[in-house]
């Protein structure tokens, strides 16, 4: 059988085998509550043979969240989550927690805060400038993330993991773009990835061993001024000497400024318009084909720079980018990383795993059409799999 079905350590946990649900945000808590949507979901990976699946995205503070419907962790949350994880860990899957801090990436206008940034800038996404982070934010917000971990450890969740990619608030501080501080906090690359360490170390030290902690780092952000791989590898390189990680996700792109870069594939630029909120449609209809750039889509896309971090890591790292087909789990295992991460293939056919280990299946359906993209308002989804009502048909030979 195929190492890829073996179970292996992330940390003190152990998972069935090495395919992780990577975080994508599922669009199923509208109050920002756990529903009983968001627990299916999640319950179908887990059936269908993900050694654990990670649940997006949990914010460490109000002006945090990516909008109004995503879940703050607080006290309160905990009930919910640990359902979840119950549900989760019922069908013999392991739980991961992504959490962070928006950042810029916020909808101000939907959390009714102000979005904070490492500057000041005008936010298209809320139609509101950005409040530059004071010292005050930083600690109180790295204290966040420290609270918000243990909670998750006692909601239940196996493995917590932090956000540093895509332009998120940690992201941004590292982007020489988003970053023109003076102070300690910007400036030099050791400067700009202070605030990352810093939240690091406060999460490893709030749960210990309890829980496996990781973080999803971007290799580069995508566009001209942003962070680039040789300072991102370096950026690894003071993590795995910080010792305070089990693992890195691997990924790229930014949310705030070329999301596309990540995904790959078609860029769903009509649908998505259909789908945002009356007020940022204008601005939309202006910049939308410049903000969903058209990158063309093939399996394990990520893997060539990836491999530049396993050549200069010792510790375990996770391929995210492009798995879509069996053949391509496990030439990432062969390549030397330690788990793959899978999104879009999950979300078309959450039983792919169990399909691949029982021989009936070598690939997922999903044809890379990202449509998928503008559903996070309403549930996301595959259109193709499961069609509502608005959905634009889909067009023959489309995807």
């Amino acid at each position: 059988m195929s190492t890829l079905f073996e179970s292996a350590k992330l940390g003190p946990v152990t998972l069935r085998n090495r395919v992780i649900k990577s975080a994508t945000f599922e669009g199923r808590s509208p109050e920002g509550e756990i529903t009983d949507d968001l627990i299916e979901f999640h319950r179908l990976v887990a059936e269908g043979g993900a050694g654990m699946t990670t649940v997006a995205y949990l914010s460490v503070a109000p002006e945090g969240r990516t909008d109004s419907g995503c879940v703050l962790v607080l006290p309160d949350a905990v009930p919910g989550l640990r359902r979840l994880t119950d549900a989760i860990h019922a069908e013999g899957a392991a739980a991961g927690a992504q959490i962070g801090h928006a950042g810029p990436v916020a909808n101000a206008a939907s959390n009714k805060a102000s979005s904070i940034a490492a500057g000041r800038f005008f936010n298209p996404l809320g139609m509101r400038r950005t409040r530059a982070a004071t010292e005050y934010d930083i600690a109180r917000i790295t204290s966040d993330y420290e609270r918000t971990a243990k909670l998750c450890v006692e909601a239940g969740f196996d493995s917590i993991e932090i956000h540093l990619g895509h332009n998120y608030l940690l992201s941004s501080f590292l982007s020489p773009q988003f970053n023109k501080r003076k102070d300690k906090w910007g400036g030099s690359l050791e400067n700009r990835v202070r605030f990352a360490r810093q939240v690091v170390a406060a999460v490893r030290a709030s749960v210990g061993d309890r829980a496996a902690v990781t973080a999803k780092l971007n290799m580069e952000d995508g566009y001209r001024g942003g962070l680039q791989i040789d300072e991102s590898l370096q950026v690894a390189r003071w993590l795995e000497e910080d010792g305070d990680l089990d693992a890195i996700e691997l990924t790229a792109g930014s949310s705030l400024a070329n999301p596309m870069y990540l995904f790959k594939g078609d860029a769903p630029v009509q649908e998505f318009g259909d789908a945002l909120p009356w007020y940022l449609r204008p601005g939309y209809r202006l910049v939308g084909d410049r903000f969903l750039r058209t990158y063309p889509y093939e399996e394990a896309y990520f893997l060539e720079d990836a491999k530049r971090f396993r050549k200069e890591l010792h510790m375990p790292l996770i391929l995210l980018g492009g798995i879509s087909r069996l053949d391509t789990a496990e030439r990432g295992l062969a390549e030397g990383f330690d788990f793959v991460a899978m999104g879009r293939a999950l979300l078309h056919d959450p039983g792919l795993i169990n399909a691949w280990k029982n021989g009936t299946a070598d690939a997922s359906g999903c044809t890379h059409c990202n449509r998928c993209m503008p559903t996070i308002y309403t549930g996301t989804r595959c259109p193709l799999v499961d069609p509502r009502p608005g959905d634009r048909p889909m067009e023959a030979g489309s995807g």
